[in-house]
């Protein structure tokens, strides 16, 4: 396809095989809508893809931070590769422009969209590294991806809202954060949960989502950022 010669200028890759990088474009919903389309969709690129990517942000924290421990490497890791970055990352390099989607994932936005980017960032990876190899891959990854270390340092992307809620908490209460659900609804392919995060009893922050670590994360979120505002109220 013509327009993927526009993204092999954007990224600086050219593709001796040309349908590998198409396929990592394809969206299973296109195939629903487009049976005779030559190609299959991106999930084995994605599964390949993954795997490639964990073992080159490995390698490079692993050679860069000599002095850090696995755990720390271990969490600095997760932030670089989870869903989140990976579809900022594939936002930034104009990968939506180049989705094969059904109409209806067209609609999608949000979420849903930003979850569909980051597989195709990964199936991206998977089929860079079969038809370029491991060192041209390794230089994408280096401009695009590991940038983002510094972002990931200096935000503490590394340490989620849980993690950091039960650390502020420890030190100011002594008590550690458990979390409840407060209520449960929708069929079970499709729940939707809201979750309490409560200190000795007190209520102390709310969150929802499709999963209860989904809203638990939320409830902590909430629960900070009430800390942040007594914090600042205080030195006003």
């Amino acid at each position: 396809m013509k327009e993927f010669l526009l993204l092999e200028q954007n990224i600086g890759v050219e593709f001796k095989n040309k349908d590998l990088l198409t396929q990592a474009f394809v969206h299973r919903s296109y195939l629903n809508e487009n049976p005779d389309f030559p190609l299959f969709h991106n999930e084995r690129l994605e599964f390949l893809g993954d795997a490639v990517l964990e073992l080159i942000v490995t390698d490079y924290l692993y050679a860069s931070f000599p002095d850090k421990p696995e755990g720390e490497l271990t969490s600095w890791r997760a932030a670089l590769v989870n869903a989140k970055m990976l579809s900022a990352v594939a936002k930034e390099i104009g990968l939506n422009d180049f989705l094969l989607l059904s109409r209806g994932e067209k609609r999608e936005i949000g979420k849903a969209r930003d979850y569909i980017l980051a597989n195709t960032f990964e199936a991206l990876i998977g089929s860079m590294y079969l038809d370029l190899g491991i060192i041209e891959t390794r230089k994408f990854v280096e401009r695009f991806l590991l940038p983002k270390i510094s972002q990931v340092q200096e935000e503490r992307l590394f340490q989620d809202a849980k993690s950091s809620f039960q650390e502020v908490a420890q030190e100011r209460t002594s008590i550690t954060p458990v979390y409840r659900v407060l209520k449960e609804s929708g069929p079970d392919h499709a729940k939707y949960f809201v979750v309490g995060a409560f200190l000795g009893g007190a209520l102390a922050g709310q969150g929802e989502g499709s999963s209860k670590q989904e809203a638990e994360e939320r409830a902590a979120k909430q629960a900070l950022e009430k800390f942040k505002e007594e914090e600042y109220s205080k030195k006003a």
